[in-house]
Parts: structure tokens; sequence; C-alpha cells
């Protein structure tokens, strides 16, 4: 009888770890704010579109904090209006000044900051972009923002810890722009093999089909397991005890 108690234990065990793969009930990833696209192109205009998830249970976010880096102005920045959020647009003296369209531009935005009003903060379970359009990109690696998200607790989530090279994602990571040079005039067009392997929206969907099936496949797996367990379980019970 130990040995169908050890199979159905095995058993239960199995379908708890495929359930878990699966469904993910070991718990949800910490999300942060991010910047999409997560790349531009130096020297260009970018719009971009700081992604902002709810991680509260009962709170809303309510205020968003932008601070753009002192290292690299960009001497346009404009934002897209948003229901039910204003927007207020710091700015900084910079010196040398920055040259735009063959003027000098002597200040730059320093910080933007969006305000919910009403009822319009990003509700538990919910995210919200918040597009902006800069440029010209400095010619600079990438751009790091410093990121405030404001709860309607009072909570604060400080995403301002910078990437270091080589290093993991720290546990708070400021949101990041990659900036890449800009292509040398009349270079040539992307090759053949470059345009491949950049999937377009058949490949992702066949991706994600992929992804699911294969989820699909494990909860099978999983509820297999915990049927045998259950199974043989039940044989132990209905099993007489071996008398001597």
């Amino acid at each position: 009888m130990t040995r169908f108690r050890r199979t159905a234990t095995a058993a239960a065990a199995l379908a708890f770890t495929a359930a878990t793969a699966v469904l993910g009930f070991a718990g949800p990833a910490s999300a942060h704010v991010t910047v999409n696209p997560k790349e531009a192109t130096q020297g260009g205009y970018a719009r971009v579109a700081f992604r902002v998830p709810n991680e509260s249970d009962s709170a809303s976010t309510v205020k968003l904090e932008v601070v753009l880096p002192e290292n690299a102005p960009v001497g346009s920045v404009s934002t897209m209006p948003i229901p039910g959020w204003t927007v207020a647009v710091e700015k900084r003296k910079v010196d040398p000044p920055i040259e735009v369209h063959g003027s000098p531009i002597t200040e730059a935005v320093s910080k933007l900051t969006w305000t919910a009003s009403g009822d319009a903060g990003v509700k538990p379970g919910q995210f919200q972009e918040f597009p902006v359009s800069m440029g010209p990109l400095p010619t600079v690696g990438s751009m790091v923002f410093k990121t405030l998200q404001t709860y309607s607790d009072g909570n604060i989530s400080r995403w301002i810890d910078e990437p270091a090279p080589g290093a993991e994602e720290p546990e708070h990571p400021a949101p990041v722009l990659t900036l890449a040079a800009e292509a040398p005039a009349g270079s040539a067009a992307p090759t053949a093999s470059a345009a491949v392997a950049a999937p377009d929206d058949d490949d992702d969907d066949e991706g994600n089909g992929l992804a699911v099936g294969l989820g699909v496949a494990g909860l099978v797996a999983g509820l297999a397991g915990l049927t045998l367990g259950g199974l043989a379980f039940a044989r132990t019970r209905r099993e007489p005890t071996a008398t001597s």
C-alpha cells in the first residue's frame, strides 16, 4: 500500500507543477512602466508611448511624472491629448543650445507630469499609454526616463533605477529608449535576409497560436496527472490490508 501512496503523491505533485507552469499559480511577475517602442534612431523624430500598468489591487494610478535625461536634451517635445488627463510641461535652460532645423534652442523640456481628473485614473487590472513625440533625438546610446507613478491611496512607485551593463534588471527599472546610430547617406536598403528576420503580424499570430496550443497541452497533462493520482489513491483505499 505504501507503493501506491507514493504513486498517488507523485502524480498529484506532477499535476500541481503542470498547473502552476501553465496557469501561473506561483504569482505574477511585477510589471513596470516602459517606453514603447524601445528603440529609435539618433537625429530623427520618434513617437513613443510610456506604458503604465496598474499594479494595485484597490487603488488607481492618478499621476505620472516622467523626467527627461539631462545628458540628452531634446529640442522638440509634444504630447497627445488623453481624455480625463492634463499634462504639465517643465523646461530648463540648456548650454550649449540645441540646434533644431538650423535654429538654436536654449530651453528643453525637463519633465512631463500627467494628472488624472475625476474618475479617469488607471484602474486595477488596466494600463494606460501616454504618447509623446520628440526629436531630433540626441547622439547618445540611450535615454533613461526616471518615472514616478502615484496611486490614489498615496503610494508611489519609483521607477528610477538605471540599468547596469551586464547586470540583471534592477528591482525598479526606469524606462529606457535605446538609440541606434543614423544610417549613412546612400547606404543600401535592408537585405532580404534582414527582411525575413523581422516577423510580420501573421508570424506573430502563428507564434501566439503555438504558445496557446502548448499551454493547453500542458494543462491537459497536468489534469491527467491529477486524475492518475486520484485513481491511485482510491485504489489504496480499496485494497485490503495484508495480514501476517
